[in-house]
């Protein structure tokens, strides 16, 4: 007899770390869904992730000597400070520059672009990070006497600058306009810049379309210092601007260029289209941020041509505004890049995109696993309980001698699958109120017999 208590003692002492330990398929089966939706969140995520930021990117930019290319040289400075290597291309001008960026010509990241030139262009894959400047056109020309229309120029020797050139994409629209176009008695004369200018004080042509993308305002300054040589003054301006959307209307004071010498000698009408920053559509979002950060250093004081903070601007013209531009120009940097180095700055911008999955799916989801898990196990305890219900409701029948000691049998089934289930003691009141109910059941099956 005492044997077989020690027996029953051991038994017991043996079921006890079953019923402490956790089991771990329900621990399993409860972080499954969990692990499953974070990983897909992880995923999604990382489809949205911006790669880091190249360290060298290239810009069109013109020939040497022009404003562009000066521009250009300015850009390179600004960026090296946050660690950005700028490439300068030289370019024949802005239409060659659209042809860089449109993937026509030599692959490039950014460029100047003057508006107007995207006529007839695939534009599809390049943004504008805003317009930056006005860009003049200055018509000089060499006479006894101004001259009032653009059509007198008809029959003369007109410098138009090269192909690929903004400049000499607008001569020819102007002069058209004007019933002079190429073939004509006119001279169109593939000639800018400095060449263009010595071309004039030689008596080799006899006016010059000059802009930007071709020459500086040092170079029209020079030229009007020449006697005999004038500055061509837009008096149909307002007919123009109706004829060509893109240009934009320049008053210029008399004196401007020169104080001393009154240069222009009176007031002067000039056109200008205004100049963009076009890049690529998949710019990275951090370089776009820091180039107009760049074009508002360069671009934003006042100068001959304009205010100053007129410029960069958000100006949608012939290409759209990027989306990460528009965000710019209406809230500035983001948190990380107004407080951090550019580099570091980057890095927390893609730190974050990795972590919101993180806080959003695997913390709640986290939390949520205890509870899957105790619902797993109490799911055990109560699929136990009915079938307890079931043996209980057909002690309310007579019951033959067969049958009670197969339902005896059945609940004996019953109470070993919960004393050797792996329940963790946690659970333990549960566990054993149920052992309790068994007891019960089993004493009404008794008396049932002893009836």
């Amino acid at each position: 007899m005492t044997q077989e208590v020690r027996q029953d003692s051991s038994d017991k002492l043996d079921l006890l770390p079953r019923i402490i330990r956790i089991s771990w398929h329900d621990l399993f089966s409860s972080l499954v869904p969990v692990v499953i939706v974070s990983i897909i969140a992880i995923i999604i995520a990382l489809h949205f992730l911006q790669p880091a930021p190249p360290s060298t990117i290239s810009i069109s930019s013109g020939p040497e000597g022009s404003v562009y290319r000066s521009f250009a040289e300015k850009y390179r400075t600004i960026l090296a400070r946050n660690g950005i290597k700028l490439e300068i291309i030289p370019s024949e001008g802005s239409l060659d520059n659209l042809k860089h960026l449109t993937g026509s010509g030599r692959h490039v990241d950014i460029g100047f672009v003057q508006g107007g030139v995207a006529t007839g262009s695939d534009i599809s894959n390049v943004v504008s990070l805003g317009s930056v400047f006005y860009e003049p056109l200055a018509i000089v020309y060499k006479s006894y006497k101004p001259i009032q229309r653009l059509s007198e120029l008809n029959g003369k020797r007109v410098a138009i600058g090269p192909d690929g050139s903004g400049t000499r994409f607008l001569a020819l629209a102007l002069l058209k306009a004007n019933e002079i176009q190429p073939g004509g008695p006119t001279k169109l004369v593939d000639l800018a810049g400095e060449a263009a200018v010595d071309a004039l004080n030689k008596n080799q042509i006899d006016a010059a379309f000059l802009m930007g993308d071709s020459a500086s305002l040092g170079v029209i300054r020079e030229i009007l210092h020449t006697k005999g040589i004038y500055l061509f003054d837009f008096m149909q301006a307002d007919a123009y601007l109706r004829r060509f959307r893109y240009l934009s209307k320049l008053e210029l004071p008399s004196g401007v260029f020169d104080l001393g010498e009154n240069l222009p000698s009176q007031p002067t009408v000039m056109l200008a289209p205004t100049v963009e920053l076009v890049a690529r559509s998949d710019l990275h979002p951090a370089l776009s941020d820091l180039l107009i950060e760049a074009a508002q250093e360069v671009h934003g004081r006042a100068t001959l041509m304009q205010n100053a903070g007129e410029f960069p601007a958000p100006l949608e013209h012939e290409y759209k505004i990027s989306t990460d531009a528009a965000r710019y120009y209406k809230s500035g940097k983001s948190f990380a890049y107004r407080y951090l180095p550019f580099w570091l700055a980057s890095l927390a911008d893609r730190v974050v995109v990795m972590l919101v999955p993180i806080i959003i799916v695997l913390i709640p989801g986290f939390r949520l696993v205890p509870t899957l898990y105790g619902w797993r196990i109490r799911r055990q305890i109560y699929r136990r309980y009915g079938e307890l219900m079931a043996l209980e409701r057909a002690t309310l029948e007579p019951i033959e001698s067969n049958d009670r000691a197969e339902l005896m049998a059945r609940l004996d089934e019953i109470e070993k699958s919960v004393i050797s289930g792996k329940i963790p003691g946690s659970f333990a009141d549960e566990t054993f109120v149920l052992r309790q109910h068994i007891d019960f059941v089993r004493e009404r099956l008794a008396q049932t017999d002893t009836e």
